[in-house]
């Protein structure tokens, strides 16, 4: 029993020291405690830096629209018959001019050779109204002669009939026929004038009928269709063997040479657009393109409910690879002012995290302080932000840190920081 109890003496007293060591906190200890963010007391704090430059903040909208031909064209009979041919389909391409169809046009080819027998048998009244304005004229010029001679022939009886010769009644009777040639001229005259205006309206007759056999061969000329721009074939609304009308469409065809898309813009945003300003277009059928257009027209009116103005995009399309219909996504560019910009993660890192300074980067030989500057901000956009005043272009500024920063506080420099050659100047 005595032996026992000295054993567990000896226990009690070996364990003591285990016992103390492992209850005390020392005093050093608590004098390693860590830092804010992981920041151990007096080791300096890690900043990484860029340099401010002058630039711009660039915001872009995207709107989407529907790729359309830069036209269409609806290709119309313009005379009536049945269709006899149509050579070309959807999807065909066609150039101007070129003969795509051909409506019947015989029934024209008959009214043609009526009229021109028509014109002939008019040219030939123009042709007999000439001859007998001439026979008449041949007329005219003999009762002129015989008025002429009568003329004579009554002086000379007067000188005779005063002398004595002759009687006076036979002075008389000269006197009569002079008279009566005076009259058979001016009758004579009077139907030259009458045959004239009959060879004037012979040749009106004439001239009538060329315009209708002109109308004719017109009209026959609208049989053969032809295509009116080039382009490519959108839709075929007749077959061969219909039976045509004046005025109903056969074909439509757009023209691809450009695209044009048409975009509903909000009136809050019309200000910033003008005709001719540069757009990005994207199509979700060619996704690696980027394809530049330009605004052609913006409408004068907007939709009354939406309030939306329909805006057109030129797209030029030389090798005519985008077609009609397809889903277009149009960026207008927003260009600001050119002025100081910097990253938006420099802007207050102070424990305060105040948005009205920047920290500055001042190097003097191995060591490297940080300044506080006051700011004044404009404008923030794709993750930067305008400095209106406080530093100026070429200064080094702190974007990032370790632990929250203090005016003349020394830091260190990340690997990724930039650094120029004025930072150590500033103040």
């Amino acid at each position: 029993m005595l032996m026992s109890r000295t054993l567990l003496l000896m226990v009690l007293l070996l364990g003591l020291p285990f016992v103390a060591s492992c209850g005390v906190t020392r005093p050093e200890a608590q004098a390693q405690s860590a830092a804010p963010n992981g920041q151990r007391e007096g080791e300096s704090v890690s900043v990484e830096t860029a340099i401010a430059q002058s630039g711009s903040l660039e915001t872009a909208r995207e709107l989407t629209g529907t790729t359309e031909p830069l036209r269409q064209v609806a290709l119309r009979s313009q005379s009536e018959g049945q269709l006899l041919a149509l050579s070309v389909d959807v999807g065909d391409r066609v150039s101007q001019g070129s003969s795509l169809g051909q409506v019947d046009d015989r029934l024209l080819e008959a009214t043609l050779r009526q009229a021109q027998a028509e014109l002939a048998s008019r040219q030939s009244d123009v042709a007999a109204a000439q001859a007998e304005v001439s026979d008449v004229q041949a007329q005219a010029d003999q009762s002129a002669v015989e008025l002429q001679q009568a003329i004579a022939d009554a002086e000379r009886f007067q000188r005779l009939a005063a002398e004595g010769a002759i009687t006076d009644q036979e002075a008389e009777q000269a006197q009569t026929a002079r008279l009566a040639a005076e009259q058979a001229l001016r009758s004579t005259r009077e139907r030259v004038r009458t045959r004239e205006q009959s060879v004037i309206s012979a040749r009106a007759q004439v001239t009538a009928q060329l315009a209708t056999i002109a109308e004719i061969q017109q009209r026959q000329a609208y049989s053969a269709l032809l295509s009116p721009i080039s382009g490519s074939v959108l839709e075929r609304l007749r077959q061969t063997g219909d039976l045509v009308r004046p005025g109903e469409d056969i074909l439509r065809i757009g023209d691809f040479s450009a695209i044009k898309i048409v975009v509903p813009v909000s009136e809050l945003d019309l200000g910033t657009l003008r005709v001719g300003q540069s757009v990005a277009v994207r199509l979700d059928a060619f996704p690696d393109r980027t394809l530049t257009g330009q605004i052609d027209r913006i409408a004068p009116i907007a939709n009354s409910t939406a309030r939306l103005i329909p805006v057109e995009i030129r797209v030029p399309n030389p090798d005519g690879r985008i077609s009609a219909g397809l889903l277009a996504r149009v960026s207008f560019q927003e260009t600001a002012a050119n002025r100081l910009v910097v990253p938006a993660e420099a802007i207050g890192l102070d424990e305060a995290g105040r948005e009205d300074i920047v920290f500055l980067l001042r190097q003097e030989g191995e060591t490297a302080t940080v300044v506080e500057r006051a700011i004044e901000m404009g404008d923030r956009a794709n993750n930067q932000v305008e400095i209106l005043s406080g530093i100026e272009p070429g200064d080094t500024i702190i974007v990032r840190s370790s632990a929250p920063l203090n005016d003349g506080q020394p830091v260190r420099l990340s690997l990724l920081s930039e650094t120029s050659e004025s930072s150590d100047s500033v103040n």
